[in-house]
């Protein structure tokens, strides 16, 4: 088994980070084109909790090394099953996602947690634990894992920058409502 942890401090409150979490994979990050589809199966809040709790299967075009494509069989996409919990009182979002595509030849296990250092700061980080599960033959384990670890590291830098693409572009957008919106409410004042 290899680990895999990252940490980022984003300069962005919990609740715009929480908000914009959703839209992570839309067309405004330009860095997770690899994300072709994202569906939504559950959702629902703990009525005692008050916890959302999510549950979505993420598609993406397949990004594996050639060797090792041809070594499992090509496949166009790979799915992977993330579960959500975004508890507004702890002010904390964890993702728990793991692998479907090829989980018979390894198992990847991935936690992101994000929780506010301050009003204006979020924390980041990012945990995956992958696992080549080919047997007794070490060699191809390792090279497995490797390969894979240093995919996450190059998607970490990846995911880093287009998030911080949705965030700016959330900020604006919500500025921009909120604007539209006073003056909405000063338009009606002044004919009232």
């Amino acid at each position: 088994m290899k680990v895999f942890s990252n940490s980022h401090t984003f300069n962005y409150s919990w609740e715009e980070v929480s908000t914009a979490n959703w839209r992570k994979y839309c067309p405004w990050n330009d860095k997770s084109t690899h994300v072709i589809a994202v569906d939504t199966l559950a959702r629902e809040v703990d009525p005692a909790t008050g916890i959302l709790r999510t549950e979505r299967l993420i598609t993406c075009k397949q990004s594996a090394p050639e060797w090792l494509k041809s070594l499992m069989g090509c496949m166009e996409t790979s799915q992977v099953f993330e579960t959500s919990y975004v508890d507004p009182a702890a002010k904390t979002v964890t993702m728990v996602s793991q692998n479907i595509t090829w989980a018979n030849l390894v198992n990847v296990q991935e936690t992101v947690i994000y929780k506010p250092l301050d009003a204006h700061r979020t924390q980041f980080d990012q945990d995956a634990r992958i696992t080549a599960l080919c047997g007794g033959w070490q060699r191809i384990k390792n090279n497995i894992e490797d390969s894979l670890v240093t995919r996450f590291r190059e998607n970490a830098m990846k995911g880093k920058e287009g998030f911080e693409c949705v965030l700016e572009m959330s900020r604006r957008v919500f500025a921009e409502e909120r604007e539209r919106e006073r003056q909405q409410g000063q338009g009606k004042m002044m004919m009232a």
